[in-house]
């Protein structure tokens, strides 16, 4: 085996290739996939406080972003309404329970406090971190379809934006909102959307072989990822629109490379509203069947 030491040019080379934004980014984001894979891999309270560290960040980075003046009450009001809401999920325990329905209660004295103008966008805050921590810990806790059915949101939304920013850069053309976000473009999209029909449907037919497969036709699949994908690029736009509307660039600096947890998790949280909504109807994961 050739073991002759790679030239110093090589090496230099991969050094300014990981100080440099592109590198800076792509380790990031190997760290949060391989972090996101083993907390849905683990389950449980590993995984319910992984997403709770997360939306207590988005609510952080969203309190200071929209400018509201009782800035840290309304932070620490909203994150201990979480906190206990996922320790009553977590222990069952009716005094815990109780004591997350105070709480709660205080947040909401905390916001009657402010100024109308404040109410609305802490109260919208608030809902944002809740679909966070609520939806995916839901949709997990299933235990024949819960993690590929969380493998499958993160697939269309990774898949999504992948493919959407590839495309994009490759292939050009009209922009799709270049008020807000001059970077997107339509055929981008298109990209995305195929990529996530494509990364949906293989999570669908991975959960079969292992016996797991959603209680949906692979035509239904498609079409619910098609959805997903839609909604994804929505909670980006959203989220860019917003950004824009209060003068920012990135919700935080938190992830080196990449902003705030929110710039992250925008469309990853439309795509848990879209999911939830549908819970709460037709239930289309077949969640709680356990039909293969």
């Amino acid at each position: 085996m050739d073991e002759t030491p790679p030239p110093a040019e090589t090496r230099s080379s991969a050094r300014a290739l990981l100080r440099s934004e592109t590198g800076i980014r792509v380790l990031s984001a190997v760290v949060m996939v391989t972090v996101a894979l083993a907390a849905t891999w683990a389950g449980g309270p590993v995984f319910a406080l992984f997403w709770l560290a997360a939306a207590i960040a988005v609510l952080f980075e969203w309190i200071a972003m929209v400018w509201i003046e009782r800035r840290i009450p309304s932070v620490v009001a909203g994150g201990l309404a979480l906190t206990t809401f996922v320790l009553a999920h977590l222990t069952g325990w009716p005094p815990v329970a109780l004591v997350a329905v105070v709480v709660t209660g205080g947040a909401l004295v905390v916001m009657i406090s402010m100024t109308k103008r404040d109410r609305i966008w802490a109260g919208a805050g608030y809902a944002v971190a809740a679909v966070i921590v609520v939806v995916p810990i839901i949709v997990r806790d299933d235990p024949a379809l819960g993690a590929f059915a969380i493998l499958w949101i993160f697939a269309v939304v990774w898949g999504s934006d992948v493919a959407a920013y590839f495309t994009g850069r490759a292939l050009g053309g009209p922009k799709l909102w270049p008020r807000v976000s001059p970077g997107k473009t339509w055929s981008g999209a298109v990209g995305g959307l195929a990529a996530a029909v494509v990364a949906g449907v293989c999570i669908g037919l991975v959960a079969r072989l292992f016996g797991a497969g959603p209680a949906i036709g692979f035509g239904a699949l498609a079409a619910l990822s098609a959805m997903a994908s839609v909604a994804g690029q929505i909670g980006d736009l959203a989220e860019s629109a917003l950004k824009r509307h209060f003068d920012v660039k990135d919700s935080s600096h938190l992830i080196p490379g990449h902003g705030g947890v929110m710039d992250r998790l925008d469309a990853f949280f439309a795509v848990c509203l879209l999911v939830g909504v549908m819970m709460l109807g037709a239930a289309p994961f077949g969640i709680g069947s356990g039909a293969p």
